[in-house]
């Protein structure tokens, strides 16, 4: 599913359930000790979907430790993101020689619980979910934003170590391509020879998911 929304070079593993006799590695176990089940399930699919995709890419199965904000840390060399809702989880990894930023997010369909919306959005991009609303009013386009903004953050905090509140990020949603675009207000990161300071992404809903994806090439960044 959430391969459509990527590139080739993109390795992608995907669970629909948590599979019994899934183990973790000593050190992954210490990340949920004391978690509660669903946390554990969902963590350790996580961790089954990362390594399936690593292997793909030739890399032997090791521990994926975690970042003091929870982020998994990837092996030398490559960059990844992991996301998880109820009933579906998904890795995607990749070579840092072909991508600079990646990052993806699943949420289940319907609309966010009241409150969100107001919390995690400024008036210019309500002002635009009412326009996507009638362009296909049958798409949660709260839902949506509010994935597409989790896919920018994945994407920003690897990249540059800094956080990135909800309302930094502007995100304007296109209802007809299945993309959206995330202007930043946050100062901009440099590489190479260019500076990031927003991303563009793709987003789907299919089978009872939000699906969103952001992914910016290694070619993006001219030296």
């Amino acid at each position: 599913m959430i391969e459509d929304l990527l590139s080739a070079s993109v390795e992608v593993s995907e669970s629909l359930g948590d599979p019994p006799g899934t183990e973790l590695f000593p050190e992954e176990e210490l990340l949920v000790a004391g978690a509660v089940e669903q946390r554990r399930r969902e963590f350790t699919t996580g961790r089954r979907c990362a390594r399936q995709a690593l292997a793909r890419l030739g890399v032997p199965r090791a521990p994926l430790r975690a970042g003091p904000r929870g982020e998994p840390l990837w092996p030398d060399g490559v960059i990844g993101s992991i996301s998880h809702c109820a009933g579906y989880r998904v890795a995607a990894v990749a070579r840092r020689a072909d991508v600079l930023a990646l990052g993806v997010d699943a949420e289940p369909v319907g609309p966010l619980p009241e409150g969100v919306l107001d919390a995690v959005t400024v008036a210019g991009e309500r002002t635009a979910l009412e326009r996507c609303r009638r362009a296909a009013p049958g798409v949660c386009w709260d839902r949506v934003l509010f994935s597409a903004k989790e896919s920018v953050y994945k994407a920003w905090f690897p990249l540059t170590g800094r956080p990135l509140d909800f309302l930094d990020a502007f995100v304007r949603l296109d209802p007809v391509r299945g993309v959206f675009c995330a202007a930043l207000s946050v100062p901009g990161h440099r590489v190479g020879g260019s500076v990031v300071n927003g991303f563009t992404g793709r987003w789907a809903v299919v089978g009872g998911l939000v699906l969103t994806a952001v992914l910016v090439p290694a070619s993006a960044n001219p030296a």
